[in-house]
């Protein structure tokens, strides 16, 4: 299975998701509330926080295109939304001094320069870069991770991004994502993450998720998710297009929680566990007398039966081997029967 490191931090199937809290452009170009943003995702135990960085005449030409859930244009919002390189720089100092995982996402040539200036350890593209494959093969350059989401784009456009990624030699992850906001659950897609797997062995798989809430994430753990990623908020109430669609520090935590207790419960084999035992000891059932046994008796569903506790040396599963034989000894009622107490003796004797 595919692993990765991001500075420190392992991502792989053998470690707890990496849970990715996407500012995005949550903050509304200001640099307060990002900051608000990192101090919150802090205190919950985020590990990894992400950011965009938007140099808008570098990324697109002025245009009126409305996104699906906003009311003005991409370019509007984007000019409204974007922070300079020195707040970025700032933000990154933040990450890194409360212990998390800088990200950004670039949406240009000028902004992936500008993130290599800063010196980020991994890159996130975004699912409309996906097929930007000039994009792409410049940021491949830069010799370090890269998380690449995947709405959008079918397995045949993914694969030339990939073959740059490859061709680069840099560690590379893999998300499904359903770029609808909000995404109904019905398209979320999780049957994409084998697909993914399967196609591209050498990637990390996660989900990049705009569904309410975490109900997905954790399924998406279960399947072998290594690398979570969620829209993000301090304030629910707060203005932008993508604060819909945000969970906030509360959700944040328990998607940490609960995704790092999914991933330690899978796994394993149906085997009985020794720590089991102490349980077994009080719920197995071993074969009693009902009624007092004399020696010469043949015993039957009259006179034995099966009862907690499981301490006895002939447990309910040897009970039908047991009828029809022939008592030894005296047995009392609600006494454990043992093997020495029966004609022809141990369990190896039975003939059932």
């Amino acid at each position: 299975m595919a692993t990765m490191r991001i500075g420190s931090r392992p991502v792989g199937p053998d470690e707890p998701p990496l849970v990715i809290a996407e500012v995005g452009i949550n903050h509304e170009g200001d640099i307060r509330k990002a900051l608000r943003m990192v101090e919150d995702a802090a205190a919950v135990g985020c590990e990894c926080i992400k950011f965009q960085s938007h140099v808008v005449d570098d990324e697109m030409i002025p245009n009126d295109v409305i996104p699906g859930n906003a009311k003005e244009s991409i370019w509007d919002i984007i000019a409204r939304c974007v922070l300079s390189e020195d707040e970025e720089r700032e933000l990154k100092a933040a990450v890194e001094g409360s212990g998390m995982i800088y990200l950004c996402t670039p949406f240009s040539r000028a902004a992936a320069l500008r993130l290599e200036r800063i010196g980020v350890e991994a890159y996130k593209i975004g699912s409309g870069e996906c097929n930007n494959y000039p994009l792409v093969s410049l940021i491949a350059s830069f010799g370090k991770p890269v998380i690449l989401s995947t709405g959008m784009n079918d397995l045949t456009s993914i694969e030339p991004a990939v073959a740059i990624l490859r061709q680069a030699a840099v560690p590379f992850a893999l998300l499904q994502c359903t770029s609808m906001y909000p995404t109904p659950y019905e398209k979320v897609r999780l049957g994409a993450l084998p697909a993914l797997r399967e196609r591209f062995p050498d990637a990390v798989i996660g989900l990049s998720d705009h569904s309410h809430g975490n109900y997905t994430c954790f399924g998406a753990t279960a399947l072998g998710a290594s690398i979570l990623e969620k829209h993000y908020t301090s304030d629910k109430s707060w203005p932008g297009p993508d604060i819909p669609i945000s969970i906030d520090p509360a959700e944040l935590r328990e998607l940490i929680v609960g995704s790092r207790a999914i991933h330690a419960a899978m796994g394993g084999t149906k085997d009985i566990l020794p720590e089991e035992q102490p349980t077994i000891d009080f719920a197995y059932a071993s074969v009693v007398a009902i009624g007092d046994i004399r020696a010469g008796d043949r015993l039957g569903k009259d006179n034995i039966w099966v009862k907690r506790p499981g301490t006895g040396e002939i447990l309910a599963k040897h009970f039908e081997s047991l009828v029809g034989r022939v008592a030894v000894r005296p047995v009392a009622r609600d006494t454990q029967l043992r093997w020495d107490d029966i004609e022809g003796g141990s369990a190896a004797s039975t003939t059932r």
